[in-house]
């Protein structure tokens, strides 16, 4: 690419003005920093060459950079000042151009943000941390600076990231940050990369420059001098997992844009640079890909300091300030709102207002839903006149359709042609961008937006009250969408849709444009049968909190009673306060509960960020309202199954769960503590719920690295008189054959265990023997036993087969994923055929069975009298063994009800068969081979013509629900049992 300024950049000139001598030294000096700089060696390049031969020659044979880098210094040890200082002086007037380039871009961004001068001000007030951090980060003699350094500068929407690089831009160029330490910025935004498919580093930096000439030898000259600023980079359209075979490092090579932006982070090309990068914290992959430990990572958000800072400087009254950060401090979806720096400022204009008029803030302003209806009035009506609310229902009408159209077709920024559409003129627009409703997008060009996404979505929340008509907006049917603009989640809309059902928050708008929503009965009405429909099919709604969210949005009681009362299961995933604190509000209308399924993983505290370059996110365990929300729970007398899966479970939470168990009006009988990462020394915590839980039955303990030990003291406990627990599951927790004795002694002298689960565990022969050998004794109690995955052979098969063959309570045996062959199946089926056979199920799922063994498993079929199930998915039977067993299940004889069976890779031939059994026996299930997670052991099966299912053979009637295939399991259980946790 053509530099800018030819004249400065005239090769020929400088060589010209050296005499004959000097251009001779000049050549040998030359040759000599071609190699100082390691750049590869030009045969042409010699003493013979001409002053005009060299100025053609090395553009193209080096990068420009290298060139001047190179004349400089030879010109320097030649003592050559005139020529030293013309480059001086032209990479002075570029660094200047560059600024001036930089101004004028940031000015147009600046002049998208019209919240006037106290904004611009608090924002260089409160992000003087954060140019504390951008200062010492790319200073290269600071402690905390790095080699290579990325600072990732992360928050959520609206957050204040472009604000801040704006700022600090501006700071740049007025000379009051990184002087002396940042010569240039390249400024790149997700939006102008997303438009780019391939380029050259060159190119990349020149786009801003005008006709594309940038000075690139100056600016790459000194890459430790070079500052990239990538905005938005969570909204590239490709993911930057690059081959590192495929990283380029010439400057001037066109590459595909993510090649291309990969070599730049990983320094291939330009190295030494510095990046300056901003994201939401929605997509982290790209992040985490790039991050280092040496790197640094400020999150912004605003602080409850910030905050008050914020408050003070917006009203310039301290008693109105106080009034209104009292409101927001003592309710957690507010504090959530204003730690984002537009809804902090929304805040406090309809709190203002709202004390204009005399009005107490503390009933005006409850919810969010409140919030955004004052908002949308008080800006609409503020400039109101005779006909103020005919003009203006029209205006919030046509507001509400741009809204509405825009989500339904993922349109977040809108052209003028989409305002025109929804019938905006001129002056509605203007007085629509007068009152921060609708602003310029700072992304898109000749584009538009809603002041933030809440306003949006509580426009669209009002339209589907309204029942306005669908619009088509233009913008909507572009082909290409960017990630940002991709809309799919509308539950903040339905939250709001559910806040106007309440009479009072409705008022706010019905009364400030006399109109009345007509929708609202009919929703209300839809919400409760609705309810009760997904109360009779608990599996259409699968999680809870999204309800929860709009239940509290709503607050009035007789409508949140009557919606909740419908549920008999709720499964919530906890990630803040907030989300307790809204759980905690409906669960207490939950009457009916009967299952509650429970995830805590960590609570993110929120912090200002930290002024080091080393920041981390940090996290806390549960916070108290947890035990607040079980404390909640036990008081629900219908609640039987409490899960707290993926939960870190405090010794104050165990003293709790002993308190709740312990009450005589408890009915919790099933308690899930899966994946909590409990360990042997909270198991006589778990051993003493088992004594002292008097209504407790099951227990899973599934995916906790207990080990041996843990497993010994949960035993004594088992055998403890007070305990009546009848289903342990212990799946995937490190045990070996070392516990199996004291398992053993378990199912031999204790009274209540009907089902034990010990998949994925390392027991091996001699640890299945010793936990099998109980049950040919007539006092054992045991119903189901699952040794799925527990890497045992066949040479024990002869010891199962006796089980099966006399125990006449044992009804499910799971034991597949385990090298049981043709040989151990043939003495199982000894078992399976003995008259004194009471088995109901059994489990040879991937067992390395052939067609060998199917006469044997045929004759089972026919003689068996009360097997009902029977897995043997995952195992290489062949056509011939596929037929015998089908020949043997279309008899009258045969009485098996369910059958997985391996058809994926049969032929034509067979497939016929199979429909001839199924035609004769319409009630036998075939089951497919498609698997899915399932909690615990439970084993199901839905319709195959259920929506959404997916089966790969149009032979299956049913699809199999069953734990992951063991054989990953069995990998990861092995290492588990191997290696020190």
């Amino acid at each position: 690419m053509a530099e800018s300024n030819s004249t400065d950049f005239d090769l020929l000139w400088y060589l010209e003005n050296l005499s004959d001598k000097e251009f001779q030294s000049f050549k040998k000096y030359l040759a000599r920093k071609i190699l100082d700089f390691k750049l590869p060696q030009v045969p042409l390049i010699n003493l013979r060459a001409t002053k005009e031969e060299l100025a053609n020659l090395l553009p193209i044979s080096y990068e420009g950079q290298h060139i001047w880098n190179m004349l400089y210094s030879i010109f320097l040890m030649m003592r050559k000042e005139d020529h030293c200082m013309k480059i001086i002086g032209r990479r002075n007037r570029n660094q200047e151009a560059c600024k001036a380039l930089m101004r004028r871009k940031i000015t147009l961004r600046w002049e998208n943000h019209t919240f006037g001068e106290f904004h611009y001000k608090f924002f260089c007030n409160v992000a003087s941390d954060v140019f504390y951090v951008l200062q010492l980060a790319y200073d290269s003699t600071s402690c905390y600076s790095a080699n290579d350094l990325n600072v990732f500068l992360m928050g959520d929407r609206a957050s204040g990231k472009t604000v801040t690089i704006n700022l600090a831009v501006m700071k740049w160029i007025n000379g009051e940050m990184w002087q002396n330490m940042i010569s240039y910025v390249v400024h790149l935004t997700s939006h102008e990369i997303n438009q780019m498919t391939d380029s050259s580093l060159a190119e990349l930096i020149a786009k801003d420059w005008p006709d594309g000439q940038a000075p690139i030898a100056d600016i790459l000259s000194d890459p430790k001098k070079l500052l990239f600023i990538l905005e938005d980079v969570d909204n590239l359209r490709f993911e930057l997992n690059v081959n590192e075979h495929a990283l380029c490092s010439n400057s001037t090579q066109k590459v595909p844009i993510p090649i291309l932006l990969v070599s730049l982070l990983k320094r291939q090309m330009a190295p030494g640079c510095w990046f300056l990068i901003s994201s939401r914290p929605t997509r982290e992959e790209n992040i985490k890909m790039f991050l280092k430990t040496t790197d640094c990572y400020v999150t912004l958000q605003f602080s409850n300091e910030k905050r008050e800072l914020y408050f003070h400087s917006f009203f310039n009254d301290r008693q109105r300030a106080s009034t209104a950060l009292m409101l927001v401090h003592d309710d957690e979806i507010l504090t959530g709102l204003c730690r984002v720096a537009i809804l902090c400022w929304i805040t406090c204009t309809v709190l203002n207002r709202q004390m204009d008029k005399g009005h107490d803030p503390q009933h005006c302003c409850e919810t969010p839903t409140d919030l955004h209806a004052h908002f949308l009035a008080d800006a609409l009506t503020s400039k109101a006149g005779l006909t103020a609310n005919q003009y203006h229902l029209g205006l919030l009408r046509r507001l509400c359709l741009l809204a509405a159209g825009g989500l339904f077709l993922s349109t977040l920024n809108f052209s003028a042609e989409d305002l025109r559409c929804v019938g905006f003129t001129e002056v509605d627009f203007s007085v629509l961008q007068a009152v921060n409703i609708l602003l310029p997008s700072s992304t898109h060009k000749d584009r538009y937006k809603f002041i933030h996404l809440n306003v949006q979505e509580f426009c669209a929340a009002i339209a589907f009250l309204m029942a306005v008509p669908n619009c088509l907006i233009p913008s909507g049917s572009r082909g290409y969408k960017e990630k940002r603009e991709q809309y799919c989640n509308f539950n903040q809309v339905f939250t709001f849709i559910f806040g106007l059902l309440n009479e009072n928050r409705r008022k706010i708008l019905e009364t400030t444009f006399g109109y009345q929503l007509p929708m609202v009965e009919s929703f209300r009405r839809y919400s409760v049968e609705y309810m009760k429909h997904l109360g009779r099919d608990q599996q259409k709604l699968t999680h809870h909190g999204s309800l929860f969210y709009c239940l509290f949005e709503n607050q009035e009681e007789e409508f949140v009673k009557k919606v909740a009362n419908t549920l008999k299961e709720v499964t919530l995933y906890l990630q803040s306060n907030k989300d307790m604190m809204v759980s905690l509000y409906c669960l207490e209308y939950c009457c009916h509960l009967r299952t509650f399924k429970l995830s805590v993983q960590r609570i993110f505290e929120y912090k200002e960020p930290l002024v080091r370059p080393t920041a981390r996110l940090s996290y806390i365990s549960t916070a108290s309202g947890f035990e607040d929300l079980l404390k909640a729970l036990a008081r629900n007398r219908s609640l039987i199954h409490l899960s707290l899966n993926c939960t870190s479970i405090s010794l104050n939470m165990f003293s709790l769960l002993r308190e709740i168990l312990d009450k005589s009006t408890c009915q919790i009988r099933h308690l899930s503590l899966m994946k909590c990462d409990l360990r042997a020394s909270e198991c006589g915590e778990i051993a003493s719920l088992l004594v002292n839980g008097g209504s407790l039955r099951k227990l899973t303990l599934t995916n906790n690295p207990l080990r041996n030990d843990g497993v010994n003291i949960l035993c004594n406990a088992l055998l403890h008189p007070n305990c009546t627990l009848t289903s342990l599951a212990l799946v995937f927790c490190c045990l070996t054959e070392q516990c199996c004795s004291s398992l053993g002694r378990v199912l031999l002298l204790g009274r209540t265990l009907k089902q034990l689960d010990l998949c994925v565990n390392h027991l091996q022969n001699y640890g299945v023997l010793h936990v099998t050998f109980p049950l040919v004794f007539p006092t054992c109690q045991l119903e189901e036993l699952y040794l799925s995955g527990c890497f045992f052979t066949n040479d024990i098969c002869q010891y199962i087969a006796i089980v099966i063959a006399t125990n006449e309570t044992l009804r499910s045996l799971e034991i597949g994923s385990n090298s049981i062959e043709d040989a151990g199946m043939q003495l199982l089926c000894g078992g399976l055929r003995h008259p004194d056979c009471m088995l109901v199920n059994i489990g040879l799922e991937e067992c390395m069975l052939t067609g060998a063994c199917c006469e044997s498993l045929a004759s089972v079929l026919t003689t068996n009298k009360t097997l009902e199930r029977l897995n043997i998915l995952q195992n290489q039977l062949g056509d011939e063994g596929v037929v015998k067993l089908l020949e043997s299940l279309i008899l009258p004889e045969c009485v098996l009800q369910i059958i997985g069976l391996p058809l994926n890779d049969v032929s034509a031939e067979t497939r016929r068969m199979v429909m001839t059994v199924k035609e004769r026996k319409p009630n036998l299930i075939f089951l497919s081979e498609t698997w899915s997670v399932k909690e615990g052991r439970e084993i199901g099966v839905i319709p195959a013509s259920q929506p959404g299912s997916v089966i790969p053979n149009s032979n299956l009637d049913y699809m199999f629900f069953k734990f992951p295939r063991m054989s990953t399991a069995m990998r990861m259980s092995s290492t588990a049992s191997r290696q020190p946790l």
